[in-house]
């Protein structure tokens, strides 16, 4: 997975050595369905993907990290 949508969130997994750089920028926060936060994903509030710009800064983070896993 490299994004996805949930709601009005944008989910978003930078990866694990990315992550703490993914939860300084604005409107993002760590990923969490289970009570326990997701390790490398992020959800991107609506505001964080305002303009096309932000929205294609999240999804090359997104993909950048998927490309660089080994194919299953």
């Amino acid at each position: 997975m490299a994004v996805g949508v949930t709601g009005s969130d944008l989910m978003v997994r930078p990866g694990p050595e990315k992550f703490e750089d993914a939860l300084t920028r604005p409107n993002a926060r760590p990923m969490d369905f289970t009570g326990h936060p997701m390790k490398g994903f992020v959800f991107v509030e609506a505001e964080g993907i305002a303009t096309d710009s932000s929205l294609a800064d999240w999804v090359e983070r997104g993909a950048s990290f998927s490309k660089s896993l080994l194919a299953k």
